[in-house]
């Protein structure tokens, strides 16, 4: 059975820890001076202060994960991550909506190299930067699934490489040597 609590609870530290990734947009901000400055602000607040709230609510449930609560946990992470990433986005671009605000964090974090926005060099240079931290923090999320939670499920190099490699395949287990000779197994070497 899921229990929902626990998964809460590690889903309100991954949320604190978002937010300061977003620090570094923040920072950048404040150091070039651009007009996404307070967008940055309101968002690392939002976050963290949302963050903060659910894990004081959830921190007496703590326990460790069950298979089934890494489903949910997962599925959670992928959906609500990105809506407090379109924060910066939706704050310093009113006129974007949060659907092409959703997908545009949503690409970034599966690292799909779509975008809806145009005239990328207008943008402010921590706006650009924030695009980028979502690429490079999806992609090292590819590689700690691949490396870290894919063995634990008994999932491997071979196995993703079946997954993704079109058309049929040579199954190279019916390939194997039999271990007794062909005379043993009542075959003729005529």
């Amino acid at each position: 059975m899921v229990r929902p609590l626990p998964v809460l609870n590690v889903l309100s530290v991954l949320i604190v820890v978002f937010a300061l990734a977003m620090l570094l947009p923040l920072g950048v901000s404040f150091m070039y001076g651009d007009a996404a400055r307070h967008a940055h602000y309101e968002a690392v607040l939002i976050t963290f202060v949302s963050g903060a709230i659910l894990w004081v609510l959830t921190r007496s449930t703590q326990a460790e994960l069950q298979t089934r609560d890494g489903f949910l946990l997962v599925t959670l992470v992928w959906t609500v991550l990105p809506a407090f990433a379109t924060l910066p986005l939706l704050i310093h671009m009113p006129d974007l909506g949060f659907t092409d605000a959703y997908f545009e964090t949503v690409a970034a974090l599966t690292t799909t190299g779509s975008t809806v926005l145009s005239g990328l060099d207008k943008l402010p240079p921590s706006i650009n930067l924030w695009r980028c931290e979502l690429q490079w923090l999806g992609g090292m999320g590819i590689i700690v699934l691949a490396v870290a939670i894919l063995p634990l499920l008994g999932i491997g190099g071979s196995q993703i490489m079946r997954t993704e490699t079109p058309g049929p395949m040579k199954d190279t287990s019916s390939l194997r040597a039999s271990p007794k000779p062909p005379r043993a197994c009542g075959w003729s070497t005529r």
